[in-house]
């Protein structure tokens, strides 16, 4: 099989989010169509121009038939695969090789979700399979406790290091005023909070919220035309391991590892090249293993890489620079938040909390228990 993939040969035009936190009144599609609307008019583009359409939505299994027409539009395409929060980087790969190919112009990838206002908890929607459902699992805590619980046997991690990574994420949604929680966090305060399925405690668990957000993408040659720093698509990748926690061929090794590695040979690029990173922290487990695999530091290190204040504002890797799942914004389904603010960064947008200088940004999504990983390289203007 061969890895080529159309390198710069698409980009992001316009990211918008809407809704994040708590948005009483208002409908999952309400929420992604005004952040589908907003992303499209930052490229000087409105509904009818789309003819891509990835949508998934947080409880309709023909979501993209519906959005399409609560938006308005026939799309010549649309994707509907839920992989959970990989999903979204999945269609960024997926809507590369169609405008590349010219099968489509502009692609919309959208998400919505009320889940915070609607339910007030976490919307599980799967179902537990006949091997596990026996013993009730909280999940998806209680899988992804199985991991940490493993990583901590094989390589000694301690909780003040898994509270390193929810220090960072708060530290950094402290500068984003979209942000959830941004109120401070100590370690002590970690250390205390509730256990929820050990190792994990509250504050190991990303938060419930509503929100919406969107990513506008055309041809290389259009964006140039339309947006003032359009963010090219460098490599994207997808792997997909298993689906319930039982089948992961290791607990402490994901497919972020293979993806990854994909990723960053399309884009002609090494983990030392990225200037600022965002990765999938539904739980503070998440980010050790993902460092680890996506070759920021060694298997068995991101324990202690973390440490230091190493991911945080002023440290070496900039690293969820929005706040993350932890902080910032979670609505079931995440992907599409690390694709926005890596975005951001890379137009410069970012703020309080921009990184000087960037140029290349990695956004990485996780679907299921640690079941799909899925990661894209995008560059800025001078990097296609």
């Amino acid at each position: 099989m061969s890895d080529r993939f159309p390198r710069g040969e698409t980009a992001i035009v316009g990211a918008a989010t809407f809704g994040i936190g708590r948005s009483p009144g208002f409908e999952a599609s309400d929420l992604a169509a005004r952040a589908s609307v907003a992303a499209l008019a930052q490229a000087g583009l409105k509904p009818a121009d789309v003819d891509g359409l990835f949508f998934c939505h947080s409880t309709d299994t023909l979501g993209g038939l519906s959005f399409a027409q609560y938006l308005g539009v026939q799309p010549r395409f649309i994707d509907n695969s839920r992989l959970g929060g990989s999903s979204f980087q999945a269609y960024v790969e997926l809507a590369a090789w169609l405008l590349s190919a010219g099968a489509i112009d502009v692609a919309l990838v959208a998400y919505g979700s009320n889940q915070a206002t609607a339910a007030g908890k976490l919307v599980n929607t799967v179902r537990p399979m006949a091997y596990e459902a026996p013993y009730a699992p909280l999940n998806p805590v209680s899988s992804y406790a199985l991991a940490a619980a493993r990583y901590i046997h094989a390589f000694g991690a301690r909780r003040e290091q898994f509270g390193a990574v929810a220090l960072a994420a708060r530290a950094w949604a402290q500068r984003n005023p979209e942000a959830y929680r941004r109120e401070p966090l100590t370690m002590e305060t970690y250390l205390a909070a509730r256990m929820v399925s050990d190792p994990l405690s509250t504050l190991d668990c990303c938060l419930v919220t509503d929100g919406a957000g969107a990513l506008v993408m055309t041809r290389a040659d259009r964006a140039r035309e339309i947006a003032p720093r359009p963010v090219y698509v460098l490599g994207a990748a997808t792997e997909t391991t298993h689906r319930e926690i039982a089948w992961m061929p290791d607990l402490t090794t994901t497919g972020a590892a293979r993806a990854g590695a994909r990723a960053y040979a399309q884009a002609g690029v090494r983990p030392t090249d990225i200037s600022v990173a965002a990765l999938y922290d539904a739980f503070t487990i998440n980010t050790i293993l993902f460092l680890e695999d996506l070759g920021f530091c060694a298997k068995g290190e991101g324990a202690a890489f973390v440490e230091d204040g190493r991911i945080a504002p002023g440290g070496a890797l900039p690293l969820n620079t929005h706040g993350g799942g932890l902080s910032c914004v979670h609505p079931g389904m995440n992907g599409i938040f690390t694709l926005i603010e890596a975005t951001r960064q890379l137009r410069g947008e970012a703020g309080e909390r921009q990184i000087a200088d960037a140029k290349l940004a990695l956004a990485h999504g996780n679907g299921g228990v640690l079941s799909s990983q899925s990661v894209v390289i995008l560059g800025g203007p001078d990097t296609a």
